[in-house]
C-alpha cells in the first residue's frame, strides 16, 4: 500500500501518503499504527488489532478528534462520506461533536435497530434474509439490551446475549454477534455512541468465548436414537396443544422448525397431498416440495382454522408459534421421563436430550438404514446435493419415490410396517 505519514504505537514516523487508502488495505492491515485517508480520516490500529475509524477536524476554532466506527461494519466508503459530512457541517459553522453527545443520550438498542434497518433492509437479498436479521435480533438481544441506551452497550452485555446459545446454537449466535456488532456501528457514525465496538469479535469476545468451529463440530443438534422413536411417538400422541401438533407435522415430514412454524394453508395442495414451500422460506433459497404421508393429511384435516389467519400452525393469540413452543414440548416429554426414573430421550451418542431439529438426523440415519437412496434422503431434507453441475442436470425432485418413503418413515412411528414395504421395527430396552 506504500508509505502513510502518521505516527505508529512504536513512535516510528510515516511519511505523508503516496495515494489514500484502499479497501483492500483496511480489510488487511495488521500493523499498528495511524492511517491517513484524506478530509482528517485515519484508521487506527492498536496493538491487539483492534481497528477504528477517526476524524480530525477543526470545529469552532478548537482540534476535535470524532469516532466514526470500526471496519469491516464501516466501510472506507461509509467513513469517507461521514467524514465528508463533518467537515461540511463544522465549515458552516455547525458542531458535529456537539450533535453527536445530544443524539447519544437518547438512543436505545431497540431504537437503533428499526433505525438501522430501516435504511439497510433494502441491501438484503432476499425477504428471507430480511426477516432473519430482524427475527434474531428481536428474538436473542432485545430481551436482554433492547432498553439500554447503545452509548451505554459493553462488552458483558454482549456477553449476556450470547452466551445462553453460544454452545447450544452456534451458527446462530455467531450471526447475532455479526449484527449486533453492525448496529452499534452504525449507532457510532451516526454520533450516538464512541468508543470500541463491544461486539467486535478479533482482541475482545475472542478472548472469552470459544472459537465458533470448534463449538460447532462438538454440538450437533442431539437427535432421537432410533431405539427410542417408537416409544416418544406414543407419548407424543398423548400431548395436547398447537406446540404439540406441529411437533408430530414437524416429525411427519422432517422438516425445519421454522418451515413448520411459518407453514401457510396456501403452501397446501391438499388434493395432492403435498406441501410446497416457497424459497423465501427455505434456508437454501430454493423452493421445496414435502410428499404428505397419509398421516400428515389427517393431522392437517384435523385442525382448527381461523378465520382471516392464514397460519397453518398459529400462538394462543394467532400469531406465530415460537421456537420454544416446539422445543418446550419435548422438554417437558424428557422431564417427565426423568421424573418417572428413566433416562429418557437421550441422544445415543453425546446423552444429550434429543431436540426438534435432532429428529432430522433421526430420519437420516432410518433411511441409511433402510436403503433408500442416499440422494433421494438428502433431497427429502432439502439438503444440496452433488457439484453445482450434477444440480444442473438433476431437475427431478424425486416427488412420488419420496412419497413412498414418507409413507414408510410414518409406518415407522407409528411401529406398523408400510403397504408393500419392509420397514424394520427395532427392540427398546424401555
Amino acid at each position: 500500500m506504500g508509505d502513510f505519514w502518521g505516527d505508529n504505537l512504536s513512535g516510528e514516523n510515516i511519511r505523508k501518503p503516496e495515494r489514500a487508502l484502499s479497501a483492500r488495505f483496511v480489510e488487511t492491515v495488521t500493523k499498528p499504527g495511524k492511517y491517513f485517508d484524506g478530509q482528517g480520516l485515519f484508521l487506527r490500529v492498536a496493538s491487539n488489532g483492534a481497528r477504528q475509524w477517526v476524524q480530525r477536524i477543526t470545529i469552532r476554532g478548537k482540534r476535535r478528534e470524532l469516532g466514526l466506527g470500526s471496519p469491516p461494519a464501516v466501510t472506507l466508503a461509509v467513513a469517507r462520506k461521514k467524514a465528508l459530512e463533518n467537515r461540511g457541517s463544522a465549515m458552516l459553522g455547525g458542531d458535529p461533536l456537539a450533535e453527536k453527545r445530544e443524539a447519544r443520550e437518547v438512543l436505545t438498542f431497540s431504537d437503533a435497530i428499526e433505525t438501522y434497518l430501516a435504511a439497510k433492509l433494502s441491501e438484503f437479498r432476499n425477504e428471507k434474509h430480511r426477516k432473519q436479521w430482524r427475527a434474531t435480533l428481536e428474538t436473542h438481544a432485545v430481551p436482554v439490551i433492547g432498553r439500554k441506551q447503545v452509548s451505554e452497550i459493553e462488552t458483558q452485555d454482549v456477553l449476556r446475549v450470547l452466551e445462553p446459545i453460544w454452545h447450544s446454537k452456534t451458527e446462530t449466535a455467531k450471526r447475532l454477534r455479526g449484527r449486533i456488532e453492525n448496529v452499534l456501528s452504525w449507532a457510532t457514525v451516526a454520533g450516538h455512541r464512541s468508543g470500541e465496538n463491544p461486539a467486535r469479535w478479533k482482541g475482545n469476545l475472542s478472548e472469552i468465548l470459544p472459537n465458533p468451529a470448534k463449538v460447532a463440530k462438538s454440538t450437533n443438534q442431539p437427535a432421537l436414537a432410533l431405539v427410542d422413536v417408537q416409544q416418544w411417538w406414543l407419548d407424543l400422541g398423548t400431548r395436547d396443544g398447537m406446540g404439540a401438533t406441529a411437533l408430530q407435522f414437524l416429525a411427519l415430514t422432517a422438516a425445519r422448525s421454522g418451515e413448520v412454524r411459518g407453514a401457510t394453508w396456501d403452501e397446501f395442495d391438499l388434493a395432492s397431498s403435498v406441501w410446497n414451500i416457497p424459497a423465501e422460506r427455505m434456508k437454501n433459497g430454493r423452493p421445496h416440495r414435502v410428499p404428505l404421508a397419509p398421516e400428515a393429511m389427517a393431522l392437517l384435516e384435523h385442525l382448527q382454522r381461523l378465520d382471516g389467519n392464514p397460519l397453518v400452525f398459529f400462538a394462543p393469540r394467532g400469531g406465530q408459534l415460537s421456537d420454544m413452543s416446539i422445543s418446550g414440548v419435548m422438554r417437558r416429554m424428557q422431564e417427565s421421563e426423568v421424573q418417572a426414573g428413566r433416562p429418557g430421550y437421550l441422544d445415543p451418542s453425546s446423552k444429550r436430550q434429543a431436540v426438534p431439529h435432532g429428529l432430522r438426523s433421526t430420519f437420516r440415519q432410518w433411511t441409511a438404514e433402510q436403503g433408500f437412496p442416499r440422494d433421494m434422503a438428502e433431497i427429502a431434507l432439502a439438503h444440496f446435493i452433488g457439484s453445482d453441475v450434477e444440480r444442473t442436470y438433476q431437475r427431478s425432485d424425486m416427488l412420488e419415490r419420496r412419497r413412498d418413503m414418507m409413507a414408510a418413515w410414518a409406518a415407522f412411528l407409528r411401529a406398523e410396517p408400510a403397504a408393500g414395504g419392509n420397514v424394520i421395527t427395532l427392540e427398546t430396552s424401555r
